[in-house]
Parts: structure tokens; C-alpha cells; sequence
């Protein structure tokens, strides 16, 4: 271990040392440490390891971002020939020694049984807190649960707080597990907040901000925050009280005040905004660079980018600025002169140089990459970046700064949570390079400080786990192991671990209600009879009146709605307490539910709105008259003759007024009475303390009726992870993936497709749906099962790109329908629905379309291109695997073939 520690210019920590020596000791190990205090090093001695003991290692990461990175690194100490990289579209030295990797890849590699796990003694899982992801986190359960006993597991994750129970699973179901856990960061971290342009702290004083987060109740705001605040809110009452002029402004204030916060006039503080020209000048002139920015919006990163620079705002020297523009040069030599053209990269060039850029999910991985590299050597000063960043990208800055403490989460805007703020901080402090890292929070209008001291100081990011079983899971368990087996699988997940452990509680909850149910069954002995048999008598009849005026009332406002919904203009009524009236008009509301309106005219000339719940009884009409068309409720004369028409019809009909007593169910009236008729003939109903047996018996009962509900709670989360396999199990035996418990071919097929709709792709290739479509109008279908477009206001309706790709697309989206058909018939989540905003992009490239031409009318970001092309080259690849010989396979080849070209191609390595 001392050689190993001679590789790093700082001394190791003490958990970082514990961690090693579990490792070294034959255990695995959890390691859970702040963002930035470097639990990485734990998982490199693995590497260590692997090489000293002559086996394999692999390293797992969530995205291909973090495997490029970590592969350069490990070559860099190792040598390319030691070392393989396989990310599923890039495949370098993949039977090397030390093998970097998505968790995707290794998962489908314990599946297909694959050779190149022939020694494996290390698995190192960065970043393992990613099985809390919707999306890819189930991936990491099945690899913990897949891989060989012989094997050892580093687990690298940020904090959590339920990493203990994080812990127990991994010793339930891996044998001997460490856990080591740090909180300290190694670098401290002071907060602030910038208000106007000026740097406040957030805490009183210098020792809560130090290595160790303050609890929350001993971190105290600083009170000249709280002073902004309560400055602010007062200017805000006072202007809502000030009288307003001829503009409706009422007076403006033109005085500066002393500009720290912007307007302070009259001593009432009015901030505003800091602009992002600002941020940059304010953290330059405190040499607080560099620091990232974090913008929760791709289109807010590049705006602000384009802010400073226009601004005519310099961060670099000239030694800095011609680093940087090498650095760009170099990672863009791949690519044509048109190409970079359609990217604007001249101006990406421009900005980089003067010290600005951006970092997000929609730029080109070449560019993302020479961010990287330039924020790396110190000569790029500012990167405003989504939080995308945050995941594991290794770019520690000195200062980071979190724009707004609101996001949009696809749905709404919602606050971020004390995990996310720890996680976006964490890379604020250079380890060996700053002595002290800062977070800085911008101050926005109605800001709370004790909220955002509520953020910096608590950490409550639990792990959750999101594992559920899968077509593709479900078919790999069942040729690997079995169905019983499977189950057993699947019953030892994360995500049974924590219901159980739920389970466990509800278990406990139901032992104590049977305790409460015994003591309270003793004070309901009564000297003449059974109390508790007397009781349930009165419960049941209690229970039958209030279900019958229950479902009385609701289908009597049924009937009272639908009797008004028929009702026409004209229509002769009688009306409970306004007598014999006609109906003027009827309609329905567009709130409160929608309900049914009629508007009457009574014998009395009274006009009133009917709605359902004026009602007693259903509105049936006895006759019509006539109303013109120009009648008017304001004329006399008007209301007179049409009164006049209904009197006369109703002569002519002379119509009974309907009887509105409400009606009981005969049958259910029956049973009460009999009921009723027990009760009183029972000798309990004698008993002098029959009210006082029966408060402790109504007692009983409730906590018989939890105690019940308990035990289902218990019985449902049981084996719950086994009954949706189960689920899942009978959607592929109706299809025919399965004959009991043995796979059809197209069960072996489905073995090779990972897809979130990977039914409706194997369900595509049974049925020939694919069949004679070349390869662009392939690459368009396929593109719908695996493209999810960003929500966009008036955007046009995409469309599929011809006539057969989109006779194909229909084809695939009953099956779709068809498939969800039978999910809900076995009580499974339908797969969400096939997008097509996508694929006329992809059959443009396909068809060998230059980038600015497919760019221009995508509407699409350069990086998001790239990502989608190369999911669905990666896509067109699984089923090439998975269909055998023939003309689909050499059409999904050519399909790989002819969008892995340009961008797509180029720095592979990088994305």
C-alpha cells in the first residue's frame, strides 16, 4: 500500500486508507464521501491490485463521458497496452487488463456468459448512487446480483444517508462488505451570496463553513443577509401602500444609494439582479477563479457565454488565451471546414479564448471535451454548465456558483434539494491546488437566507432503489437461471431490500395492534351476553345506512344531472319551492367538474340558475311552449305571455305534482329492519352499561379492521419484485418468448435487445415490420423507439419522412397498442409511446445529408444530434446481433455504417 500511496502528490486520508485495507484484506467495499474528497483513489487501488495479483479489473461508470475520462487517466499510469476502453459504440484493447466500461456493457457481458469475465477479480462502480436513476439504475442491481462471488466490488458513491442500509444489502447479498464513510471534505468550503455586487457570507462567522457541514440548528445566518431580506420586504409592503398616480406606479425613487445592492433609497433596500457580466467581473477582482456557474438550462448556458463575451469581458493572458485556442484546435481536427461551420465553432473559439465557455448535454463531445481540458490546465476561468456537469465529471473549480435555487423538472419548477446543492458545491475546491473552495449563491428577489442556510447545511440525499423487472431481464434470468432461481434473484434486489424493510415495519405495527386488541377486548366482557357479537350488529347496521344514503346520493346526483342535461328551451317543469316553471336555457359549466346548468322562470317570475345539487328529485318535463327567440328575462311583457303559454298548456295536460320524497332501497330497507329487530331482541341490549361496553367495543372493532389492513400491507409487499417477474413472465408466454419454462426463438432473440420498448422491437421483427425498408428509413423507425423529445412550445408537428417509413411506424405503433393491451391485462405498467420527433433527423443522415442541412431543419443542438444518431446506430447493431443472417441484419448494418460518418465518428472516445 505504501507504493501505491507514492503515486499521489498528497497524502492519503485516513477513510481512504481504510478503504484500501478492507480491499486489500479480500473484502469488498462501499465507499461513500463528499463530491470532490477523492473516494476515486479507493477504486484505483483495485486497479493497483488487479495488476500486483496478475487479474482483471474492471471499471464501471454510469456515462460514456466518465468512461473516456477515467480510460485516459488509467493509460496515462498504466500504458495503452494495458488498458481497454468499451462503451458500446467503441470498443479499444477490450481483452486488456484493465478494462473501463459503462455498467451497460458489463451487464449485457454477464448475460451473454462472455469469455472476456474469464479472472475478473476487481469490479470498481463509480458513482454507484446512479441505481436511484429511473432510467439506468436498475443496471446496477443486476450486475451486483450477476456477478461471481470470487469477485470484489469497490461501490463509489457520493453521500447518502441511508448508506448504511446501502451497506447491509451489499453484505446480504456479495458476503463480506466494508463500509467506509467520510463527511469531511478535504478542501473547506465557505458560502456566500452575492447580492447586487457585493459578497456576503452566508454564516456568522468562519468555523460552521470549515471541512465539517454545520448541523443545521448551529449554523447561524449572517445578519446582514437577514438585514437584505427584511429590507427588501418592507420596500415591497410599502410600495403595495403607496398611493398610486395617473401611470398607476405611484412616485419613483431615481436615488443609487451606495450601490453595493443596487437601489437602497430612503434606506429601503431594492436589489436587483446581478448580471452575469458581473459574476464574472465580481469573482475575478476577488480571485474567486475559476468557477463554474450553474445554469439549470442549456439555452440560459449559452446566452450567458454570449453575455460576457459581448460584453467585451477578458478572463485569460495571452499566454492563457493561446493554450486554450490549441487546445480547440486539436480536438477538432476530424472535422471539416463546413462542418465546423454549421457548429459556429469559430465562435465557441472566440469565447474560449477570452475565458468563457459552456458545458452541457447539447454540445458535441468534442466540444464538451476541450472545456474539460481547458478548465483542466486553468486557463478556461468561467464554464456555465447544467448540473449535468455535477455527475462525476472530474472539473473541480475554485468558486462554484448556483444561479437560481429553482429548477424545471421536466413538469414544473421545483426547489432543489440539500443533496443536489451538495453535489453542485462539491466541486468547489481544487484538492493541491486551493486551500479553500467557495459556493455562491445569487440573490434573487423574495430570497430567504435561513432556506438557503437550510440547503448548505443538511444532508438528506437517501438512495432508493429503482430496480423492476424487464422483457430483456426477465427472458437473460430465465435462460441463465431459471424461473425459481430468478425469483430467489430478484427477492435478494436493493429495491426488496428497502420493502422489506418496510415490511418489517408494518410487521411490528401489526404485532402491537394485536397487543392493543387483546387489552381492549377484556373491557368489552359484559354479564348478559356476547357485547362483541351485539356490537358488530350495530356496526353492520350502521354500516348499511350510511352505504345506502352513500350510494343514494350519488346516483341521485346522477340522475339529477343527466335529468337537467336533457332539458330544452321551452320544457315545462316542476320545481321543488318555485312550483310549475319553464326552462329558458340550458348548458354546462367549464369548472367545478362540468356540471349541468338550466336556467327557469317560475310562476312568480322569479329567474334562477338550476344545478344538480339545487335538486331533489330528476326534472321531468309535462309539456312544452314556445320561447321567441328575441324573449328578454328584463321584459315585463316577455315574462307575462310566456308565463301566460305555460299556464294554458299546463290546463290542457293537467299534470300531477310530482311526490319528492326521497325512496329507500326496499330490499336494503328490509335488511336494516331485521337488523334492527335483532338488536333489540339480544339480551346486551338490556345492560345498563351498554353505552360504555359499546365505546370500548366500537374500539375493538377499529383495531381489528388495521390490524387487517396491516397484514395485507405485509402480504402485497411480500415477494413483490417475484410478482411483477411473474407479471412480465405471463406477457412473454402470450406472445410466445417462453413454452413454460424454456425459451422460443423469439425468446432468444429478445435476449439481445435493450430497449425501454424492447418488446415492441422484437415484436417488430417477428411480424416483419422492418422487412424492405433500406437502411435511411430503417434508421427513421428505429428512431422512435428510443427518442424522447424535449417539451417545446409551437413547434411543428414532426412527421415520418416518407410513405414506407411511415406505413412501417403505424404498423410498429399498434403493436405497441397491442402489447400495452395485454400489459394492462396482467396488471403491468404500459412502455411509454413510441416518438417520432426524431426521425426525419435520422433518415436525412442516413441518406448522407450534410450536418448544417440536417441541423437546420432538426431545430436540434449538435450534441443532442450526436447522442440520438448514436443510440440509434447502437440500436440498429443490438438487432443485427439478435436476428440472425439475413437482409435485416445487412440492413442494419448499413444503417451503422452510414451514420457513423462526421461528427458521429470523430473523438468517439470523447463523448
Amino acid at each position: 500500500m505504501l507504493e501505491f500511496a507514492k503515486l499521489y502528490p498528497f497524502g492519503l486520508d485516513e477513510y481512504q486508507l481504510n478503504g484500501c485495507h478492507e480491499l486489500a484484506e479480500g473484502r469488498g467495499v462501499l465507499v461513500a464521501a463528499p463530491t470532490g474528497a477523492g473516494k476515486t483513489v479507493v477504486g484505483e487501488f483495485a486497479v493497483y491490485l488487479a495488476v500486483e495479483q496478475h487479474r482483471k479489473c474492471f471499471y464501471t461508470t454510469p456515462i460514456k463521458a466518465l468512461s473516456n475520462q477515467k480510460y485516459h487517466d488509467l493509460v496515462e499510469r498504466y500504458g495503452p497496452e494495458r488498458v481497454g476502453l468499451l462503451t458500446g459504440d467503441v470498443s479499444v484493447n477490450s481483452e486488456a487488463q484493465i478494462v473501463v466500461m459503462t455498467t451497460e456493457v458489463l451487464r449485457n457481458m454477464i448475460y451473454a456468459g462472455s469469455p472476456t469475465l474469464g479472472n475478473l477479480g476487481f469490479v470498481v462502480m463509480d458513482e454507484v448512487h446512479y441505481l436511484a436513476d429511473r432510467f439506468r439504475g436498475p443496471v446496477w442491481e443486476e450486475v451486483i446480483l450477476g456477478l461471481a462471488e470470487s469477485v470484489q466490488i469497490v461501490a463509489l458513491s457520493a453521500t447518502v444517508s441511508n448508506v448504511e442500509d446501502f451497506g447491509d444489502w451489499l453484505r446480504a447479498v456479495r458476503g463480506e462488505f466494508s463500509v467506509v464513510v467520510s463527511e469531511r471534505r478535504p478542501v473547506p468550503l465557505f458560502q456566500h451570496v452575492l447580492v447586487g455586487r457585493k459578497l456576503i457570507d452566508l454564516f456568522e462567522g468562519v468555523a460552521p463553513t470549515a471541512q465539517e457541514m454545520p448541523a443545521e440548528r448551529a449554523a447561524k445566518v449572517n445578519k446582514e443577509l437577514l438585514r437584505v431580506s427584511k429590507g427588501e420586504a418592507t420596500r415591497v409592503r410599502d410600495d403595495a401602500r403607496r398611493p398610486r398616480g395617473r401611470s398607476g406606479r405611484g412616485k419613483q425613487h431615481h436615488g443609487q444609494g451606495s450601490g453595493q445592492y443596487g437601489d437602497a433609497a430612503h434606506g429601503r433596500f431594492k436589489t436587483r439582479p446581478t448580471s452575469r457580466g458581473e459574476v464574472a467581473v465580481v469573482l475575478d477582482r476577488a480571485e474567486l477563479l475559476p468557477a463554474i456557474c450553474f445554469i439549470f438550462s442549456r439555452v440560459g448556458c449559452d446566452a450567458a457565454v454570449r453575455q460576457v463575451y459581448e460584453a467585451g469581458i477578458t478572463l485569460t493572458n495571452r499566454a492563457e488565451a493561446a493554450l486554450l485556442g490549441d487546445i480547440a484546435d486539436r480536438h477538432v481536427l476530424g472535422l471539416s471546414q463546413a462542418d465546423l461551420a454549421a457548429l459556429k465553432f469559430e465562435d465557441f473559439r472566440d469565447a474560449l479564448m477570452a475565458g468563457v465557455a459552456a458545458h452541457h448535454a447539447g454540445q458535441l463531445p468534442a466540444f464538451k471535451a476541450i472545456v474539460e481540458e481547458g478548465f483542466s490546465t486553468g486557463a478556461l476561468k468561467l464554464v456555465f454548465a447544467t448540473e449535468t456537469l455535477a455527475l462525476g465529471i472530474n472539473m473541480p473549480a475554485r468558486t462554484v456558483v448556483i444561479e437560481k435555487l429553482v429548477k424545471y423538472n421536466g413538469e414544473s419548477h421545483v426547489d432543489i434539494t440539500p443533496g443536489e446543492y451538495t453535489q453542485l458545491t462539491g466541486r468547489a475546491g481544487r484538492r493541491g491546488i486551493d486551500v479553500e473552495g467557495h459556493a455562491v449563491v445569487l440573490w434573487q428577489s423574495g430570497m430567504d437566507p435561513r432556506a438557503v442556510a437550510g440547503l448548505a447545511s443538511r444532508r438528506t440525499y437517501p438512495l432508493r432503489s429503482s430496480f423492476a423487472p424487464t422483457y430483456n431481464m426477465a427472458v437473460n434470468l430465465m435462460a441463465t437461471l431459471g424461473r425459481d432461481r430468478a425469483r430467489e434473484l430478484l427477492n435478494q434486489s436493493f429495491a426488496q431490500f428497502q420493502t422489506d424493510k418496510s415490511v418489517v415495519t408494518a410487521s411490528r405495527v401489526g404485532r402491537q395492534l394485536q397487543a392493543d386488541l387483546a387489552a381492549a377486548s377484556e373491557a368489552v366482557e359484559c354479564h348478559l351476553g356476547d357485547f362483541m357479537e351485539y356490537a358488530r350488529l350495530r356496526d353492520e347496521v350502521s354500516r348499511l345506512e350510511a352505504e345506502t344514503s352513500k350510494a343514494r346520493k350519488a346516483q341521485r346526483q346522477e340522475s339529477l344531472g343527466r335529468s337537467l342535461t336533457e332539458l330544452m328551451a321551452g320544457d315545462i317543469v316542476f320545481v321543488p319551492r318555485q312550483g310549475w316553471s319553464v326552462v329558458l336555457n340550458v348548458g354546462q359549466k367549464t369548472h367545478r367538474g362540468g356540471e349541468p346548468w338550466a336556467q327557469i322562470i317560475s310562476g312568480d317570475h322569479t329567474v334562477l340558475k338550476l344545478q344538480p345539487y339545487d335538486l331533489r328529485e330528476p326534472l321531468k318535463p309535462v309539456g312544452r311552449v314556445r320561447v321567441p327567440r328575441d324573449f328578454s328575462v328584463r321584459d315585463r311583457r316577455d315574462r307575462r305571455s310566456l308565463l301566460s303559454a305555460m299556464s294554458n298548456k299546463l290546463d290542457q295536460v293537467d299534470p300531477e305534482v310530482p311526490d319528492t320524497e326521497e325512496v329507500t332501497d326496499e330490499s336494503v330497507a328490509r335488511e336494516i329492519k331485521a337488523l334492527r329487530a335483532e338488536l333489540t331482541a339480544h339480551p346486551c341490549h338490556q345492560c345498563p352499561d351498554r353505552e360504555l361496553h359499546a365505546v370500548e367495543a366500537a374500539r375493538v372493532i377499529r383495531l381489528e379492521r388495521e390490524a387487517r389492513r396491516t397484514e395485507e400491507q405485509v402480504t402485497g409487499r411480500a415477494n413483490s419484485l417475484a410478482v411483477q417477474f411473474d407479471r412480465v413472465l405471463a406477457v412473454l408466454e402470450d406472445l410466445g418468448y417462453l413454452d413454460g419454462d424454456e425459451l422460443t426463438d423469439a425468446g432468444r432473440m429478445l435476449r439481445r435487445i435493450y430497449n425501454e420498448l424492447d418488446l415492441v422491437a422484437a415484436e417488430c421483427v417477428r411480424r416483419d415490420v422492418f422487412a424492405g425498408l433500406t437502411p435511411p428509413q430503417l434508421a427513421a423507425v428505429l428512431s422512435t423507439l428510443l427518442y424522447e423529445s424535449r417539451p417545446t412550445r409551437g413547434a411543428i408537428p414532426p412527421r415520418m419522412p416518407d410513405p414506407a417509413s411511415e406505413r412501417a411506424q403505424s404498423e410498429l405503433r399498434a403493436i405497441w397498442r397491442e402489447v400495452g393491451q395485454l400489459e394492462r391485462a396482467h396488471k403491468r405498467d404500459r412502455g411509454r409511446e413510441p416518438d417520432i420527433g426524431f426521425a426525419e433527423a435520422a433518415w436525412r443522415w442516413a441518406s448522407g445529408q450534410e450536418l448544417s442541412k440536417v441541423l437546420a431543419t432538426s431545430d436540434m443542438s449538435a450534441g443532442d444530434f450526436v447522442r440520438w444518431v448514436r443510440q440509434v446506430v447502437d440500436l440498429a447493431g443490438q438487432l443485427a446481433t439478435a436476428v440472425g443472417p439475413g437482409d435485416l441484419r445487412r440492413t442494419c448494418h448499413q444503417v451503422a455504417d452510414s451514420m457513423r460518418r462526421g461528427v458521429v465518428a470523430a473523438d468517439l472516445t470523447e463523448d
